[in-house]
This record gives structure tokens, sequence and C-alpha cells, in this order.
């Protein structure tokens, strides 16, 4: 093997660990230095670290705990260099014992996880419920500051500004690190579950990168979903979260072709969907809409269920999706849910009829690349090819998944002249 393909092997290896392990890394962290951002400083450390290292060495045999002994031994480094050193001695002793424990080698099972306290201490309610989630994401799902202000559509200095803010607060009001008594929760859960709804889309449809579906996002956003409903059994929009992410999971499989192209809904092999976990989520809604009042992600979930139940998209109760994404926006009176609702009544009534729908949000939606998407399609499927390539041009200029990218550029290139 040449130095070249050594060096860029070890780059991959380093790549995929810091995506893999970044959310649980920095809550352990986070735990142990209780400073958002020392955390962050010492985790970017580790991984240019690794960087130069693997590509000497070699990746060691566990990853994840390398970086989490090199973070710390950075950690301390930079405590060292600060004046406040002294107020830090709780924090150094932690590094210190924690460096004398472990070696590089620990195998990773005994490393804890605290990502769940993570969650709510960032959802602390005396952050603002947008901020809380903003830097949930940030921390938990290792997501940049560009990346988080495109999903909250807000300039990415404003995003910067907001984040630095909360690190600020969460650090100087001593919020502790901690999962809350079951009486402060509530105050609390309408933050946790939109973070893990988020985690979970940015698995599903990652917004960067090569692969489309990030399974390890999405596997974790399922593992607090249900850390969530087993601490609030009661909560009809813990459990109502659950089941869609459980109905939406099981068609993973088919989400994407051996070369990691990206499959569309409608053209997926329904075989291979996960029926197992498709029943165990239509268990769930049906218990949870006995709860109580009915929710965003119970509506949700019922949609998927709706789609789960189908044998073909031909056969898809389009109908009853249409009335399920009205019901959602007159919850929230969400711009994307008329998006989804058209898109549903293209395949209820007519594509021409959607579009007329899809026009009427071009303001509020012009910024959101699926919108673009959504249009582009169907102006396709009215043969109006001039103005469907435009539509594919400005979804694909506005894409930074290269798989996403890929399947939109192939939809364009099929267009007739």
């Amino acid at each position: 093997m040449s130095s070249d393909d050594h060096s860029t092997q070890a780059r991959q290896a380093v790549a995929r660990a810091a995506r893999q392990h970044h959310g649980q890394l920095l809550a352990i962290l986070i735990k142990d230095l209780r400073d958002f951002q020392l955390a962050e400083d010492s985790l970017q450390d580790a991984i240019e670290s690794a960087l130069i290292h693997w590509q000497r060495n070699g990746p060691p045999h566990s990853s994840m705990a390398w970086l989490l002994q090199v973070a710390r031994r950075k950690a301390l480094d930079r405590l060292r260099r600060t004046k406040s050193f002294k107020e830090k001695s709780t924090e150094m002793m932690i590094l210190m014992e924690s460096d004398q424990n472990n070696t590089s080698e620990s195998e990773e099972d005994a490393i804890p996880d605290e990502r769940l306290r993570l969650i709510f201490t960032c959802c602390h309610p005396a952050l603002d419920p947008h901020t809380s989630v903003a830097l949930s994401l940030r921390t938990l799902c290792g997501l940049t500051t560009p990346e988080i202000a495109r999903a909250f559509v807000v300039s990415e200095e404003a995003m910067a500004q907001r984040l630095v803010r909360a690190k600020q607060k969460i650090s100087k009001a001593g919020i502790a690190y901690e999962v809350p008594e079951i009486t402060d929760l509530p105050r609390r859960m309408e933050s946790v579950l939109s973070t893990i709804y988020l985690m979970f889309n940015e698995g599903y449809a990652a917004t960067t990168g090569s692969e489309q579906l990030r399974v390890d996002l999405c596997e974790e956003a399922l593992r607090l979903a249900h850390l969530v409903k087993g601490l609030c059994p009661d909560e009809s929009e813990a459990a109502g979260l659950l089941a869609l992410l459980l109905l939406t999971h099981a068609r993973r499989n088919a989400r994407k072709s051996k070369t990691e192209s990206y499959i569309p809904l409608e053209e997926q092999n329904r075989a291979l969907w996960d029926y197992v976990m498709i029943a165990k989520g239509e268990a769930l809604l049906v218990n949870t809409l006995k709860l109580g009042a009915i929710g965003p992600y119970q509506l949700q979930a019922a949609i998927s269920a709706v789609h789960a139940g189908a044998t073909s998209h031909q056969k898809t109760d389009w109908s009853e999706i249409v009335l399920l994404y009205e019901k959602l926006y007159d919850l929230s009176e969400n711009p994307i849910y008329l998006l989804n609702r058209a898109v549903a009544l293209s395949f209820l009534s007519n594509p021409n009829k959607a579009l007329i729908e899809l026009n009427n949000l071009s303001s509020e939606l012009q910024n959101y690349q699926p919108y673009h998407a959504a249009t582009a399609d169907l102006l396709r499927r009215i043969q109006n090819y001039p103005e469907a390539r435009l539509a594919y041009d400005k979804a694909i200029s506005m894409s930074n998944n290269q798989a996403e990218r890929s399947f939109l550029t192939r939809k364009r290139a099929l267009l007739h002249s």
C-alpha cells in the first residue's frame, strides 16, 4: 500500500470515528469538565491528534477510547495554561483519575453513555426552547453551526451567538448535569422530544456528507426515545415520537441501493421493510392514541402507519394522509405540513392541483430545499420539462448531501428535451 493510500485510510478512519462517537464523547467530557466550550475544544484537539498519530501508527483497537483519553489529556493541558486553573481543581482531579484508570485500548463497553443527561441539560427551562434544541443538535449530533442555522432559517452569525450565550448561561447558572426529577420533566419535554425528532431526521435524510442515510444517528435517536418513553410512560407525545421513529426506521433497508444511491418511497422494494419493527410501532401508536390529547408526533406516526399498511405506493390511502396533514397544520400552522399535503394530494388527485398549492407556499418556503425538489418532481410529472429543469437546478444547488444531489441530477438528466 502506498503512503498516500495509507494516509487516506487513516483520514477516513478518523472521520468515521468522529462522526460515530461525537455525541457520546462530548457528553462524557461535558460531564467531567462542566464546560461546553472546553469540552468541544478538547475533543477537536483529540481529532486533530488522531489525524497525525493514526497515519503513522494506524487506527487503535478502540477509536472511541483513544479519542476520549487524548481529549481528557488535551483538556488538562488547556486547564493548566489558563489563569483560573486553580478554580478548576475538581475537574483536573477527575481528568487525572480518568487518565490513570483508562488506556487507549479500553473496551468501548466500559465507557459510560451520558447522552440522556446531556439532552436534559441542554433543554433546561432557563433556555429558550429553540436555543435548547440548537445546542442539543450541536453537541449530540455534531452538526456544524451553518447546518443548524439552515435548519432554523437564521444567519450563521446569529446562530453562533445563540449557541455561545446558551453555553455561557448553563455554565454561569450552574445548571445541573442530570436527568431531572419526574416533577420537572414536563417543562423540558417539548424541547427534548424536538431534539430527538430532529436528530432522527438528520440521520434519516442527512443534510451533508456522501450518504443520504446515517443509521448511527437514527438508532441513537431511537435509543433516546425509548429512554424518554420509559421515564414518562403516560406522556402521549413521547410514545407518539417513539412510534413514529419505529415506523419510519423500518424502511431503512429499502432506502438505498448497494451503491449508496437514494431510493424514494415510491420506488422502494417493500419486501425489504422491517415488518417486526412496523408491528411494534403500530401497537405503540394504537395504545398511545388512548392516552389523551393527540399531538403532532402521534399524527405523523399515523401517516407512517398508513404508508406501512399499503401493499404498494399506488394503493396507499392518500385521502387519509391528506387529512392527517391538514390536522397537523391546524395544530401548528407549519407550512412544511402544507408542502407534504400537496405532495400527497398530487397522488390522490393530480399534480396540477398540487402545483397550485405549492405556488401558494413559494414565499414562505423559498429557502427550503425540499420545496424545490417537490416542485421539480411535480413539473416533471406534468411534462413541463423546461420549468422542471430550473426547479431541479435550484434543488441541486441548495443540497449539501452527495447522495441527494446525485439522485436529483439523475432525475434531471432523464427529462425529455
